[in-house]
């Protein structure tokens, strides 16, 4: 049995392996091992943290082009967007500027759920790069992504002199050689293309810019071959559920961020349900969409029996007008069935995945998905998001044939898409996935297996401190371990907060209290929640200040023995002390021991709180005085 304070309840936390249904060692109480793991791993991510840093230190070396600021027109082709902006996307797109505007090359991440208006903000960070003549390529997974960007684009721009083209196998290779002729001589502004944008062959007049829209479609090596090759263009990513490595990377701050966490107006949340697969309840809830004038996404992704599936939802709803879709089709077939139902001529859609992406059909507000549980997490959330895209309340029907036995990763997932149903769900997402399938590689292979040696959390926080060292940074709060022991009313009272498991949570709020500003945030939080904090509460509060602070200033423990409290430090420092000495000096001494330490004797005349307080305000570093 280990028993931790209340006050470091912020160093617990739920072991994540390196992958799901890895093997976990547990170490015997008492011994070294888990300290001899840890520092094992150390090692290990400090090789990391500088091969990170040096990629990225690169990149941020590299003098790229500063663009100049908003013009006339680009006020305008703002103006010009039809729908009211929400504040995420406001503040995404002058992030974006900024960054374009800086010598800097831009790595920027645009995380927002489906439907949130990535693409708005990355059309206009295009403009941005286009008015000054240079070039924009803008990479997407799927031909019809690509297809319906083009649409997009041709729509947005058609009032400006920039030349669209697309490339993807909807060209001839005949096109297809054409277009990268006249993008060699700088004939082309904006190109949108699938992963073809990436062969040796591709050669631009003089790019400005690169957008690549739901990254976690491509690998590692296509994402960083396009860095290596233009090191000095500014490149955008959006993601709705960004890859555990991309979200990594954005975490430990190596990448900047920008989120999309409001909904447009009107907008509802889709209502997902996972169901035996039963067509009684499928054709009745297809019926009901008809009945409402909607149209519905039947996704079943196999090519080979996908007409046996359209004659089955023939019988489940006679009634509805029918058209097959799916990625084996030629451009004019499928084109054909893309036309019919945005123009209504078509109720029901029987498809593969070609959906998955970007497909914007705001009249379809039921999918139903066959072998839900073959699917990623992110995959669910991707397709999920076909729907629900209007005004209009959208259903989802997972479904899984009842003879089947679904794998726990399986059962996991969908128990994720099922919680997750709320707006901004993306990166909630992401981060499950993470849970689920492990942290994945920064680099190589080699992680997985110390990530399952300490658990997610703690390699996490051991290399954000490996980073912030080889960055030359000084060490972190959250990088130094501070033990408080003493005697000080420092609790949750049970008449304050009655639920166990929600103490349990504030108790990890107030652990996790690392600043002035975030203890005042918290309190501003339990006033709000649970009324006026008592005494006990804000000794809590006091404590983790204290730890926060004390580790700053180099100090590992503070125990407290008898009349005195006790700063163990490998250093002293000594304007620390000096500031401790400055009002009482018969208070303070310190004791040259091996570790030395700075004792503090209590002053009886006032409360613990108080004297703890003293020693808090002398741990502060002082602020510069205004000029």
């Amino acid at each position: 049995m280990l028993y931790v304070p209340i006050t470091q309840l912020d160093m617990v936390s739920k072991y994540i392996g390196g992958a799901e249904g890895g093997s976990v060692r547990i170490n015997r109480l008492g011994s070294d091992e888990w300290v001899n793991q840890k520092r094992r791993v150390q090692r290990h991510v400090a090789d990391i943290a500088d091969k990170l840093v040096k990629i990225y230190a690169e990149r941020k070396l590299a003098k790229g082009y500063a663009f100049d600021g908003d013009t006339e027109w680009q006020r305008e082709f703002e103006d010009r967007f039809e729908y009211p902006e929400t504040p995420g996307q406001l503040q995404a797109t002058e992030e974006i500027k900024r960054d374009m505007e800086s010598t800097v090359p831009m790595d920027r991440l645009l995380c927002g759920d489906v439907g949130f208006g990535k693409t708005e903000v990355a059309l206009r960070a295009a403009f941005k790069c286009m008015i000054e003549g240079r070039q924009c390529a803008f990479l997407v997974p799927t031909t019809i992504l690509a297809w319906q960007h083009f649409q997009t684009a041709c729509k947005r721009f058609d009032a400006y002199p920039f030349r669209v083209e697309i490339l993807s196998r909807f060209r001839t290779p005949k096109q297809q050689e054409e277009i990268l002729r006249r993008l060699k001589r700088g004939e082309i502004d904006l190109i949108i293309g699938t992963h073809k944008l990436l062969q040796k062959n591709v050669e631009f007049h003089d790019l400005g810019l690169a957008i690549i829209d739901e990254e976690q479609r491509f690998g590692v090596a296509q994402k960083e071959r396009l860095k290596e090759k233009y090191p000095a263009v500014d490149i955008l990513t959006l993601s709705a559920t960004p890859i555990p490595r991309t979200l990594n990377m954005a975490i430990q701050g190596l990448r900047d961020i920008s989120s999309l966490e409001e909904p447009p107006q009107d907008r509802h949340p889709v209502q997902t349900y996972i169901i035996d697969h039963d067509e009684r309840i499928i054709g009745e809830a297809i019926r009901r969409e008809l009945r409402r004038g909607g149209q519905v996404f039947y996704l079943h992704n196999r090519v080979e029996d996908i007409e046996a599936a359209a004659a089955r939802v023939a019988d489940m709803a006679p009634e509805a007008r029918i058209v097959v879709g799916h990625g084996k089709m030629d451009e004019e077939t499928l084109s054909e069935v893309w036309r019919k139902l945005i123009d209504q001529e078509a109720d029901i859609l029987v498809c593969t995945t070609i959906i998955e992406t970007g497909v914007d059909i705001p009249n379809c507000n039921t999918l139903v998905i066959e072998n839900a549980d073959k699917f990623g997490l992110a995959q669910l959330h991707q397709i999920r998001g076909r729907v629900g895209r209007s005004s209009r309340r959208a259903y989802a029907y997972l479904t899984v044939f009842p003879y089947k036995s679904l794998k726990e990763t399986a059962s996991k997932r969908l128990q994720a898409i099922r919680e997750f149903t709320e707006f901004g769900s993306g990166y909630k997402i992401a981060l499950r996935d993470l849970q689920i399938r492990g942290a994945g590689n920064l680099l190589g292979s080699d992680q997985s297996g110390q990530v399952e040696t300490v658990g997610y959390d703690m390699y996490m926080k051991l290399l954000g401190a490996a980073v912030r060292k080889a960055r030359g940074e000084a060490p972190q709060a959250q990088d130094v371990e501070c033990l408080v022991d003493i005697r000080i009313e420092a609790h949750l009272p049970e008449s304050y907060i009655e639920s166990s498991p929600l103490r349990l949570e504030v108790y990890r709020l107030i652990a996790s209290v690392r600043t002035e500003e975030d203890a005042s945030d918290v309190i501003d939080e339990l006033i709000d929640r649970f009324g006026e904090p008592p005494k006990a509460v804000m000794g809590l509060i006091t404590v983790a200040r204290l730890r926060s602070r004390a580790a700053d200033a180099g100090i590992r423990e503070i125990r407290q023995s008898d009349d005195k409290y006790l700063l163990y430090s490998d250093r002293i420092d000594l304007d620390v002390f000096a500031r401790l000495s400055e009002k009482q000096p018969h208070r303070v001494t310190i004791v040259n021991k091996e570790p030395p330490y700075i004792a503090v004797r209590i002053n009886p005349g006032i409360s613990a709180a108080d004297n703890l307080k003293e020693i808090l305000g002398a741990l502060e570093k002082p602020q510069a005085a205004a000029p």
